[in-house]
């Protein structure tokens, strides 16, 4: 991270360190929660897909914050939880672990419920049909390099730790990797768009 703290990250771990999980999550939901449904939307091929992960993701979190170990900031680790709980929901695997019900945590469901009926700006326009058509042709994983470099802005590194398999530290040699890959994806979507 560059210059100053983020004022979100700073005013979720004040709560995280006065053991106000309830508090820490509510304040990450306001500060990132747009921007993860609106990440996750830009992953899935509907909104109940959208709000199918966007709620696990956020139940993860939840159940995951306890333990956070500010390896990173909040907003890398919610980006990956939510990638990770977009591909889960995707290959259809089986919720079998017990979870803790959203709506037992009015507080956070309170932003959840205003997140989600909020329309984002991608599907206010003319453009969402064309654009459905190239995501259709992506893959996930494209998908989210995408909406993680171009819509959200993250830092190569964060990126590469969004997107790794592992909890590692990503190498020069993997965050190189992966610039490579973008500039291929945007070769491939220039050509795609040609033909449309």
């Amino acid at each position: 991270m560059s210059g100053d703290p983020d004022p979100r990250e700073l005013a979720i771990r004040t709560r995280f360190d006065a053991k106000d999980l309830d508090g820490a999550m509510s304040v990450a939901l306001e500060g990132y929660g747009d921007e993860l449904f609106g990440f996750v939307n830009g992953l899935a091929r509907g909104r109940v897909q959208a709000e199918d992960a966007f709620s696990s993701a956020c139940e993860r979190m939840w159940r995951g914050l306890p333990t956070f170990r500010w390896d990173s900031t909040f907003r890398v680790w919610a980006y990956r939880i939510a990638r990770n709980e977009f591909l889960r929901t995707t290959r259809e695997t089986v919720r079998a672990r017990k979870m803790i019900p959203i709506s037992q945590l009015p507080s956070v469901q309170k932003t959840l419920d205003r997140i989600r009926s909020s329309t984002p700006l991608h599907l206010r326009t003319e453009v969402k049909d064309k654009f459905a058509e190239l995501r259709a042709q992506l893959d996930p994983d494209d998908l989210a390099l995408l909406g993680l470099r171009i819509d959200r802005k993250l830092p190569w590194n964060d990126i590469s730790k969004v997107l790794a398999n592992t909890e590692d530290e990503p190498s020069a040699r993997e965050v190189a990797a992966l610039r490579k890959r973008f500039e291929r994806l945007k070769a491939k979507l220039r050509e795609l768009a040609k033909t449309m």
